[in-house]
This record gives structure tokens, sequence and C-alpha cells, in this order.
């Protein structure tokens, strides 16, 4: 059974997308900007995922419960710029049923 989830992403330059991602696709948060083209090509996602570059990093700016932050993203976390309480890095989130109503904030470009 297929389900998509609204997400409400904000760019770069402040503007609102509210969008439909797929949960059935094993897609994550930084997969869907790159394919609704949400940030300019090659400046999100610039390692493919592998919480190595933050490129994809953004501010959680809505109550849900996600995953744990793994080793890998909190040191990457650590030594990235703009970084505040909510940041997580695009790549570590995967979308899933839960994540209906999520609204993040893309990081300044570093």
């Amino acid at each position: 059974m297929e389900q998509d989830v609204t997400l409400k992403i904000t760019d770069r330059e402040g503007k609102l997308h509210k969008i439909l991602a797929p949960t059935d696709m094993a897609m994550n948060l930084m997969e869907v900007v790159r394919s609704y083209e949400i940030a300019p090509e090659g400046t999100i996602g610039i390692c493919g995922g592998m919480a190595m570059c933050a490129s994809c990093q953004c501010y959680v700016k809505s109550n849900h419960q996600l995953p744990e932050m793994s080793d890998d993203e909190d040191m990457m976390l650590a030594e990235a710029f703009h970084v505040e309480e909510n940041s997580r890095l695009g790549c570590q989130i995967q979308i899933t049923p839960e994540m209906d109503g999520l609204e993040v904030e893309l990081a300044p470009e570093s």
C-alpha cells in the first residue's frame, strides 16, 4: 500500500514548498529535495547521502519524532557551518508515514 506524505520545505531563499513525497521508495529528505529541485543542482547531497558533507543540513521546524542521530551525523554536524539546536542532515531522515507534515528549512550553503 503506497502512501504519500506532505512535507513543508523552506528553501534557501525563504520560499515555502508544500510537496508530496512517497513513502514506498525508501527515499530520504535530501533525495526528495533533489528530485523536486528545491535546491540548485550540485548544492545539496554532494556526498551522495553518506553523512560526509553536510550540504543537506536542514533545520527541523516541526515536533516530529525523528530517529536518533547516528555518530556519523553527529560528527559531521560538529564540523558544519550554521548549525543550530534543531539541525539534522536531510540524508539521514527517511521518508516514512510518520513524517507526514514534517516542516524543515534548508540551512544556508556553507
